[in-house]
């Protein structure tokens, strides 16, 4: 462990994290993705094989996102360039900003579509699902996806050009399927039976708020690398979930 480089090392403790608070969640309360269904097996078997699951695949793609990450030229998990003011405290203050923006956003759009709330776990499950969505979301949708395919597109088809073009096209898809991933826990908690039953409002709410959190993570991570996207992910669940959904 001490041979590895300082970047990896903080990964490998970051995916020990999120395999542990997954597993945890498993005994929190609506830790239960599809409520009201019977498990298919006992929470402490759910917890381990999560836990797993996680080690597994989020560790094997955020290490080759890493990788992928560092070829096309993205700051590393831990750079001694970038200040602890723009890796940590940077992205809270922009994470709080939209954790503000989705709460005005909420209430504009709850007078447009005549509809309750966006839904929010209760706490202490809102804060645990902060830090794995901030973690484990970025690991998927900033450090892999786009590491991936820039690295495609720019480098291996495009021979290193536009690199900025291609990142920032690639971001928007990013934002786009990570928008989309939401739709499946929306349609369950809401009771809606196919993506077509959705109100548009609602749909475009979900698409503009997962967008601008997305945008903002892809640029935390072009300019301070991931823990700065994941910071922003984090502390904008914070207010938006816990802090927001506590008053709810």
């Amino acid at each position: 462990m001490k041979n590895l480089p300082l970047s990896t090392q903080i990964f490998l403790l970051l995916i020990c994290i999120l395999a542990l608070l997954t597993a945890v969640s498993i005994f929190l309360p609506q830790g239960n993705l599809i409520p009201g269904q019977e498990l298919p097996a006992s929470k402490p078997v759910l917890a381990v094989a999560n836990a797993i699951l996680v080690l597994v695949i989020y560790g094997g793609l955020g290490l080759l996102g890493i990788y992928l990450s560092g070829k096309i030229g993205l700051p590393p998990l831990w750079d001694n360039k970038i200040t602890a003011v723009r890796r940590f405290l940077h992205p809270a203050l922009i994470g709080t900003g939209i954790g503000i923006f989705f709460i005005a956003a909420d209430l504009l759009f709850q007078q447009l579509r005549g509809l309750q709330p966006l839904p929010h776990p209760p706490f202490p499950t809102s804060l645990v699902a902060s830090a794995t969505a901030g973690i484990g979301e970025e690991i998927l949708f900033r450090l892999f996806f786009i590491s991936l395919w820039v690295w495609i597109l720019s480098h291996l088809l495009l021979k290193k050009r536009w690199f900025k073009q291609i990142f920032w096209i690639v971001s928007v898809f990013s934002a786009l399927v990570f928008a989309g991933a939401h739709l499946p826990s929306l349609m369950i908690l809401s009771g809606f039976k196919a993506v077509g039953d959705i109100p548009p409002f609602l749909l475009v709410e979900v698409l503009l708020l997962n967008g601008v959190l997305s945008l903002f993570a892809a640029a935390g991570l072009k300019k301070y690398g991931f823990l700065a996207a994941a910071g922003i992910h984090f502390w904008a669940d914070v207010i938006w979930h816990v802090l927001w959904g506590g008053l709810q």
